[in-house]
C-alpha cells in the first residue's frame, strides 16, 4: 500500500493538470530504507509529448546525486496519461527500473466517467505489474 500525504497527492495531481496536454513526470524522494514519500520533485518531460514521458538524462543524474547526498531514494516515480486510463503501458513497464518504488499514474483524461482524473499506484518488478491501494492522509 502507498501511504501519501494530502499535500504530496495534491502536488502530483496539480503537476499533471498543469502539464496537460503533455505528460507530466517526477519523483517523490524519501529517506533510504523507510519507504516514506517526503520530498516532491517535479521533473521536465524532455519528450514534451502527450503520449510519452522521458526524464532528461542530465536532470536525472543531478537528481540521483542530490538524493545520494541527502540519504534519499525514489519512493514514488510518477507520470500522467493524458488520453488513457491510469495504468502502466508496455513502455512504462519496460522502463520501470526502480523495483522498490511505487509507480503512480495520474490520468488527466476522463476515460471512464470516474471524474476529471484517476490517481493509481503500482509496483512494477521484473515486468510484473501489481496495483496497490492508496491511502491519502492529512
Amino acid at each position: 500500500m502507498l501511504t501519501i500525504s494530502k499535500t504530496l497527492y495534491d502536488q502530483i495531481v496539480d503537476h499533471a493538470r498543469k502539464d496537460h496536454p503533455d505528460e507530466a513526470c517526477g519523483v517523490v524522494a524519501g529517506p533510504v530504507g523507510e519507504g516514506r514519500p517526503e520530498r516532491f520533485i517535479p521533473m521536465l518531460n524532455a519528450a514534451r509529448s502527450p503520449t510519452f514521458y522521458e526524464f532528461d538524462s542530465g536532470d536525472l543524474l543531478k537528481l540521483y546525486r542530490e538524493m545520494d547526498d541527502r540519504d534519499e531514494e525514489p519512493v514514488i516515480v510518477y507520470h500522467s496519461h493524458t488520453a488513457t486510463e491510469a495504468y502502466p503501458s508496455r513502455t512504462d513497464i519496460t522502463y520501470a527500473n526502480e523495483p522498490g518504488a511505487h509507480y503512480v499514474l495520474v490520468s488527466t483524461a476522463d476515460a471512464d466517467d470516474a471524474g476529471p482524473f484517476q490517481f493509481r499506484s503500482f509496483r512494477i518488478v521484473d515486468g510484473e505489474v501489481t496495483e496497490e491501494e492508496v491511502e491519502v492522509i492529512a
